[in-house]
């Protein structure tokens, strides 16, 4: 998925973007909101590049010697251009492969000198960032385009090459990868060394994970054979990932069991959110589906996970607790003839339901007897001697009207006379 607009900035400028007018013009095309606006920034960026790429510089101080030198191309801007303004993965690449050109010599030139200065130190660091997101991105392409076996070896590059850069996220791209080859020995190597305590997970890692122990048991699984033997080691650690796994997005099961209709994935995505969960069953339904009887398991497993957690926003069982704030975000996120899937539904406990019907009847017997009150009066005593009598568990709704109509001395209702002819 594409970086928020706050994270374009934080990765993709620095503060010394002002001395080059190209990085300039950049730094205010990932702030501004129109869509038309940013792709008309960036090419304006490549235009004062194309103008400026040819400068005179003497090879030797104090001669008369000079070369032209070529000034690198604004990465950034082909970036930009690719992610909004390509309309096939094909065009896309394209314009990634110009970006990496572009990337790979500021990445250079200023790993060179990274060490004299903060600010130097710190245009290599956007360098660095700008570098690995354009190839993680051509990777992508790969993929996309059918090219998997060589997307997976790019991706595994880059990981060895930049192995503390995991905010990009690669290695989901890369389990994604190795799912579709049915690679699931790799895909358990990789789990192995992300799948840690320590790091973010997302919802990748954590289904990912609950697939594999889901696809050793699953062919044979059978809920009726299980209720009467009971769960083996095995199935019992497949069924505790998959409460793992709906812990933390209890909104993918709907998606990958069918019960919600998918959409595609929205550009942003949030964390333990719906989009979250329409962004992974849209690129892994069909990893489900190949492991024979995983999705039954699924199904059948999912729910008892609400059952640890009776009151996720307050506490969780293996994660921190169910943000709050999720389902406002994704109404942002997600178009609006999508029907936000909101966790924990909002259910009023039975004693607040109980109370609320009971003032509801008390006010419409309250609203009777001011507006008839002889009648209720009548009827309030017809109960109470149907209540003492010694008939009590012989009387009937029957017999209650039938002593209102006593009562009151309500006249039978006038018989119709037919004449015969």
């Amino acid at each position: 998925m594409n970086l928020s607009a706050q994270d374009h900035q934080t990765f993709f400028t620095c503060d010394s973007d002002h001395l080059r007018p190209a990085d300039a013009i950049m730094q205010k095309a990932w702030r501004e909101r129109n869509p038309q606006a940013r792709i008309s920034a960036a090419h304006e960026a490549l235009e004062i590049n194309e103008i400026r790429s040819r400068v005179e510089v003497p090879l030797i101080a104090s001669s008369t010697i000079w070369e032209i030198k070529l000034l690198p191309k604004c990465a950034t801007a082909y970036i930009l251009l690719a992610e909004e303004e390509a309309t096939t993965i094909a065009e896309a690449e394209k314009l990634f492969k110009q970006a990496l050109k572009a990337g790979d010599g500021c990445y250079r030139r200023s790993q060179q000198l990274q060490h004299h200065g903060s600010q130097y130190e710190a245009q290599h660091r956007r360098d660095t960032n700008v570098l690995v997101y354009i190839k993680r991105r051509l990777a992508m392409c790969a993929r996309r385009l059918g090219r998997t076996r060589e997307a997976v070896k790019m991706m595994r590059d880059l990981m060895k090459e930049f192995p503390l850069l995991s905010m990009f996220n690669i290695h989901e791209n890369l389990l994604e990868a190795l799912l579709e080859l049915q690679a699931y020995a790799d895909v358990q190597a990789v789990l192995a060394k992300y799948d840690d305590i320590s790091l973010p997970k997302s919802a990748t890692i954590c289904y990912t994970a609950a697939l594999l122990k889901a696809r050793a048991v699953s062919d044979k699984f059978s809920p009726e054979a299980a209720s009467r033997r009971g769960l083996s080691t095995a199935e019992m650690n497949a069924v505790e990932a998959i409460h793992r796994a709906v812990e933390f997005n209890p909104h993918v099961p709907k998606y990958l069991l069918e019960m919600k209709s998918l959409i595609l994935p929205p550009e942003h995505i949030l964390k333990r959110g719906d989009s979250e969960a329409i962004a992974y069953a849209f690129f892994h339904l069909a990893h489900w589906k190949r492991v024979e009887g995983a999705l039954n398991l699924l199904h059948c497993t999912w729910e008892g996970t609400f059952r640890m957690i009776p009151y996720p926003l307050e506490k969780g069982h293996l994660f921190y607790p169910y943000p709050i704030c999720t389902e406002t975000a994704d109404r942002e996120l997600l178009p609006s003839f999508h029907e936000v899937s909101v966790y924990p539904k909002k259910e009023l406990p039975f004693f607040i339901l109980f109370t609320a019907g009971l003032c509801s009847f008390t006010a419409m017997l309250a609203l009777l007897t001011h507006q008839f009150p002889e009648l209720m009066g009548v009827f309030a005593k017809a109960m109470i001697d149907i209540f003492c009598s010694a008939e009590f568990r012989d009387w009937n709704c029957k017999s209650i009207f039938m002593r209102v109509e006593d009562e009151l001395e309500i006249p039978p209702a006038p018989q119709s006379h037919h004449f015969q002819n």
